[in-house]
């Protein structure tokens, strides 16, 4: 049986997040799934011993219980560094200048692309639900003036963080996978520096595999 367990539901954006590091890292674990349509992750059961908010994913390894995805990932970046792929740097500047990039995903993007995330694609497709026309209109500007940040940035350099793909760029995928089946992909598509970095970390074989979970369930 692996040390590591992912309990989580390959939906959700943040159980991918880190479903995508430990393929990255080539990690032996195990996926426990866990079913949110019947209510489990809110069960005294998963909130004693998992996450005591009642989220996925939840992260076990060894006798070592993690939460928070952003977190798991940094854990097994740092814990599983001489691992797969190096997802975060040795050296203090270049890692500075990442955490920077991972602190605006988190602080900026994910604020955006999550409220457009649950209007576009969950709503509608999950609960049957009409999009908030408003919430979209409000959130579509502000998507546009993160991403043009984002192409100044890559054009200066291949990924986020730097020359190499690290957490910074990984931690972004989740979302962008929802978003380009939306009509805000055009945001995306009209910038070239950009378009080009989705496009490379996008066709990532470890990425690939979280997705096949999906078709899985």
């Amino acid at each position: 049986m692996a040390a590591i367990k992912v309990h989580g539901s390959p939906l959700s954006t943040n159980t991918l997040r880190v479903l995508a590091t430990v393929y990255e890292k080539e990690l032996d674990h195990e996926f426990v799934l866990v079913d949110m349509s019947a209510g489990e992750h809110k069960k005294e059961h998963f909130l004693s011993t998992h996450n005591p908010f009642g989220q996925v994913p939840a992260f076990e390894d060894g006798d070592l219980k993690l939460f928070e995805s952003r977190a798991i990932t940094r854990y097994i970046a740092c814990e599983y560094a001489d691992k797969g792929t190096q997802l975060i740097y040795q050296d203090s500047k270049k890692m500075a200048i990442t955490s920077v990039w991972m602190e605006v995903e988190g602080q900026q993007y994910k604020q955006i692309a999550t409220k457009l995330a649950w209007e576009l694609v969950y709503k509608p497709l999950l609960l049957g639900m009409s999009a908030d026309k408003a919430i979209v209109e409000e959130n579509e500007p502000k998507l546009a003036k993160v991403l043009d940040i984002y192409e100044s940035r890559l054009a200066q350099s291949k990924y986020l963080g730097g020359d190499c793909f690290t957490l910074a760029d990984l931690h972004h995928l989740p979302t962008l996978h929802y978003l380009f089946g939306t009509q805000v992909k055009k945001l995306f598509d009209s910038r070239p520096h950009v378009s080009a970095w989705i496009a490379d970390i996008t066709a990532r074989p470890a990425w690939l595999k979280a997705l096949a979970l999906q078709s899985q369930q």
